[in-house]
């Protein structure tokens, strides 16, 4: 009877392990998502960045110089 009370036990053991082990290896298909999504908008933000920069980069090449300004208005 010891016997079949300790075989129990384990059985029961690894019927809450298995359980565990599911529960985490959803969790952690849930966290692999969420690092997907991250990533993904990382790389979106990354490249709405680089857009803006190029957009001001152009804005700045259409201003004219500083120094034949200041030059120009030093005489005040």
């Amino acid at each position: 009877m010891a016997d079949l009370k300790h075989l129990d036990q384990i059985t029961e053991r690894v019927e809450r392990l298995l359980l565990r082990h599911e529960e985490l290896q959803r969790t952690n298909q849930l966290l692999m998502e969420q690092v997907q999504s991250l990533q993904h908008e990382r790389d979106s933000l990354k490249s709405r960045l680089q857009a803006a920069r190029a957009r001001i980069d152009a804005l700045l090449e259409r201003l004219p110089p500083m120094a034949e300004e200041s030059a120009a208005g030093g005489d005040a």
